[in-house]
């Protein structure tokens, strides 16, 4: 798959700068624009547009039930899915908020293949160090980001604690492994989870 370079992303920022600076008068025009990069960004993916739409459609029928069902659950956790493996990442205060993010999950779409739940349990009361755990991510982002030899456009990043958990697809064993590297050596990280597959592999259920 061709992997466009994070310098040639760079050199056709100030168009997209540009272009998100129009005026509320050509709102309607700012939101095809808006469709469109995204189309492109799915398109540039392993998984591709077909993919794409339909784990955003998972994403959002789960993100509806929690919040139908359990608006406790739909304030704690993130939802990532690529597809159809739906990784739930986030801090809850009881095994059972845990196991009901997971049924709720599954309850939520005929078209989910996998539910990882990497759902941290908390009794301490201590606080989510989320401007730290955003930090951490950004760093990971920008390290792949650099390294031609990442297509880093696969790869969904979450950190959580100083956890930092990897889904996606990768060329090569090579690329999880320089990924999985980097994550370590960022400051802070105390584990590295990946659910990062191959897109060889023959688990793949590509809709």
């Amino acid at each position: 798959m061709r992997h466009v370079s994070f310098s040639r992303a760079l050199h056709f920022a100030p168009l997209a700068i540009l272009l998100l600076a129009m005026p509320a008068l050509q709102g309607c025009v700012g939101l095809a624009l808006g469709a469109g990069a995204a189309t492109g960004v799915a398109a540039a993916e392993e998984r591709g547009i077909k993919n794409a739409a339909n784990d955003k459609g998972i994403q959002i029928a789960i993100n509806d039930r929690y919040l139908k069902e359990n608006q406790y659950v739909w304030r704690k956790l993130s939802i990532t899915v690529v597809e159809g493996r739906v990784l739930l990442t986030g801090v809850v205060g009881t095994e059972f908020s845990r196991d009901e993010a997971t049924r709720l999950a599954w309850a939520a779409s005929d078209r989910i293949q996998e539910v990882i739940n990497e759902v941290q349990v908390t009794t301490s009361g201590d606080l989510l160090d989320s401007a730290n755990d955003a930090w951490i991510s950004t760093q990971l982002r920008a390290k792949i980001a650099t390294d031609t030899d990442v297509v880093d456009i696969n790869y969904s990043i979450e950190t959580v604690n100083g956890t930092i958990y990897l889904i996606g697809l990768a060329q090569s064993d090579a690329e999880i492994t320089k990924v999985t590297d980097y994550a370590r050596t960022i400051k802070g990280v105390r584990r590295v989870v990946s659910h990062v597959w191959l897109k060889t592999d023959p688990r793949r259920r590509p809709v």
